[in-house]
């Protein structure tokens, strides 16, 4: 067993185990704000550790193709979470106590004052 193997096996079991625990925040965590963060931050870095544990061990021809698929995934992944963000808060389904500073309740009000 050659140390890419087990940098491979290292990486694998650390991006599973960080999509393991991002799935568990998802369902724990009590508002929207607090589950996109736990849907976005620990499943992006779960599949790029995965995608580096898995490309270590294919040709440079294959693993070209998996950079593109993180990279896409991590631009992809913050956009997804802005939008449905701003949704929720626009639905009203966030937790208003739990903010501590609310730009975008302000930035609404202004834009209502104006119309």
């Amino acid at each position: 067993m050659s140390w890419l193997d087990v940098f491979s096996a290292v990486c694998l079991i650390s991006g599973a185990l960080s999509c393991l625990l991002g799935a568990v925040g998802l369902l724990s965590f009590p508002d929207v704000t607090a589950r996109l963060q736990a849907a976005t931050k620990p499943q992006t870095l779960g599949l790029l550790l995965i995608l580096v544990g898995t490309a270590v061990q294919l040709d440079f021809v294959y693993a070209s193709g998996l950079i593109l698929v993180g990279l896409f995934q991590m631009l992809t992944a913050p956009v997804m979470a802005q939008l449905v963000g701003r949704a929720a808060y626009r639905a009203d389904s966030n937790r208003r106590d739990t903010l501590v500073v609310d730009e975008l309740g302000d930035r609404i009000e202004r834009e209502r004052r104006v119309r």
